[in-house]
C-alpha cells in the first residue's frame, strides 16, 4: 500500500484497516466498547491508534492561534519548557530544534525543579517565555510552579498548552495578561492513566513555535507525520504485539537529540503500564557506554531509535556493533529507515519506517514513541493488568494534591 493510500485509509477508518491487517487488532477491536472497557483497555488502545487523526486537528488549532503565539514569543530572549513526567519529556522532543529555528536559548525544566528552586532553575537571559505543557492541567506542581514564577519573575511571560480546557492551568490565570492559553481538542485529553495521544499532541503543538512564519510548512509536516504514523501502525502493530510477549525482564530505550524525549517517554510507559514489574531506562547512544551499559543483562530488550542523519547514525551504529561484539542484551528492536543488516543479530528485529528521513530526526520523536506505547500496552495485558488503569493506586491519572511550600513559609 502506497503512503498516500495509507494516509487516506487512516483518516477514514484506520481502526477498520488495522483489524483487517492484524489478527491481534481484530481480536481487540471486534469486542464491543462495553467489553473493551470491562477488560480495561478501551481508552488506551483507542488513544494510541487515533493519534494520526488528532495530529491534523492539532495542526489546525495551532495554525489558527499563530498570532497569539507570535505575541507571546515577541521579544523573548529565552524559551523554557516545563511540565512533569510525560509533559516534561514532550518539551525535550522540541527544545533543541526550536533553539536553532528561533535563535534563542531553549531548555526544559521540570515542574518539580521550579517548585523547589523557583527562578534559580531557569537559565538567563531575560525576558523569556515559559511554556507549560500539561494533559489535565490539574496537577499541583503545574499550577504551583506557574504561580511561583509569576511572583518571582514578573517580567517572564507564560504560554500554557494544555489538553483540558476545564483544568486549573487553563483557567486560573486567564485574568493575568502575562499568561496566554492554548487548549487542544478534548479528544487529546487521554482518559487512560498513561499519556499517549496527549504526549504527541503537546509535542506537535510546541513544535509550531519554530514555524510560525511558515504555516504551510507546519501544516505539511503534521500531515506527513500523520501519514507516517498511520503507516507505522498498519505495518508493525502485530510485530510489536509479538515482541511484547517475549520473555524479556527489562528494557532500555536508546536515542539521540530530540528523539531522546521519545526514549524517556517510552521507558516511562513501560514502567507505568507494568506497575513497575518490567524495569526500564532510557539513555543516549554515547551515554550508554558510561556505566548504563551494565543494565544490558541477558534478559534485556534493547530498543533503538536509529537516526537518519549520517553523523548521528555513525555513532549509533558503532554502539550497536559494540553490543553485538560483547553479546549484550537479549535482543535488539531497531526503529528507523534503511536499517543496515550488519547492525542486526539473527534474532534482532528491524521496524522499517519508509520516508522517516524526510521529516528529519528533529521531528521523528512522535513516530518513535508509538513503539514504546504499543510495547507497553501489550506487555501490560501480558502481565494480566488493565492498560487503562494498571496501577494498584500507587500512581494516579492526575497526581494527587500535596503541600506546596513557598519561600518564607515554615517547613
Amino acid at each position: 500500500m502506497k503512503t498516500d493510500e495509507i494516509r487516506a485509509s487512516s483518516h477514514s477508518d484506520l481502526f477498520q484497516t488495522l483489524s483487517e491487517a492484524h489478527p491481534a487488532a481484530e481480536l481487540l477491536l471486534s469486542n464491543s466498547q462495553e467489553e473493551q472497557q470491562r477488560q480495561g483497555y478501551y481508552h488506551t488502545l483507542h488513544e494510541i491508534c487515533h493519534q494520526p487523526n488528532t495530529w491534523l486537528n492539532t495542526s489546525a488549532k495551532l495554525l489558527s492561534a499563530a498570532e497569539q503565539l507570535k505575541k507571546s514569543l515577541k521579544g523573548a530572549q529565552s524559551l523554557w519548557f516545563t511540565g512533569s513526567g510525560s509533559s516534561e519529556y514532550a518539551g525535550e522532543c522540541v527544545a533543541m530544534v526550536l533553539q536553532n529555528e528561533l535563535g534563542i536559548p531553549s531548555s526544559v525544566v521540570g515542574g518539580g525543579a521550579l517548585l523547589s528552586f523557583g527562578k534559580l532553575a531557569i537559565t538567563p537571559p531575560r525576558p523569556g517565555l515559559m511554556v507549560s505543557l500539561a494533559r489535565s492541567g490539574d496537577s499541583p506542581e503545574s499550577v504551583g510552579a506557574l504561580r511561583l514564577i509569576l511572583h518571582q519573575e514578573p517580567e517572564v511571560r507564560h504560554l500554557v498548552m494544555v489538553c483540558n480546557n476545564k483544568g486549573r492551568l487553563a483557567n486560573e490565570f486567564r485574568g493575568d495578561t502575562r499568561v496566554s492559553v492554548v487548549a487542544l481538542d478534548d479528544n487529546t485529553n487521554d482518559r487512560s492513566l498513561v499519556m499517549t495521544s496527549s504526549f504527541t499532541n503537546l509535542a506537535l503543538a510546541a513544535r509550531s513555535l519554530g514555524m510560525l512564519d511558515r504555516p504551510e510548512a507546519y501544516r505539511e509536516l503534521c500531515c506527513k507525520l500523520s501519514g507516517l504514523a498511520a503507516a507505522f501502525l498498519l505495518r508493525h502493530f502485530g510485530t510489536l504485539e509479538k515482541v511484547a510477549a517475549l520473555p524479556f525482564g527489562r528494557v532500555v530505550f536508546l536515542a539521540s537529540g530530540c528523539r531522546f524525549g521519545a526514549a524517556r517517554e517510552s521507558a516511562l510507559k513501560m514502567l507505568e503500564s507494568t506497575a513497575g514489574r518490567v524495569p526500564s531506562m532510557s539513555e543516549t547512544y554515547l551515554g550508554f557506554r558510561h556505566g548504563p551499559m551494565s543494565f544490558a543483562h541477558e534478559d534485556t530488550l534493547v530498543v533503538c531509535y536509529l537516526s537518519s542523519a549520517p553523523i548521528q547514525r555513525a555513532y549509533e551504529s558503532d554502539l550497536l556493533r559494540e553490543l553485538n561484539e560483547k553479546k549484550l542484551g537479549m535482543m535488539k528492536l531497531v526503529i528507523g529507515e534503511d536499517i543496515p543488516d550488519d547492525l542486526l543479530n539473527p534474532h534482532d528485529i528491524a521496524l522499517e519506517c519508509p520516508s522517516l528521513g524526510e521529516v528529519g530526526d528533529e521531528n521523528a520523536a512522535v513516530i518513535d514513541v508509538i513503539t514504546g506505547q504499543l510495547l507497553a500496552f501489550f506487555r501490560c495485558r501480558n502481565e494480566g493488568l488493565r492498560p487503562d488503569s494498571p496501577s494498584d493506586g500507587t500512581i494516579n491519572r492526575v497526581v494527587q494534591n500535596f503541600d506546596i511550600h513557598t519561600p518564607g513559609a515554615s517547613a
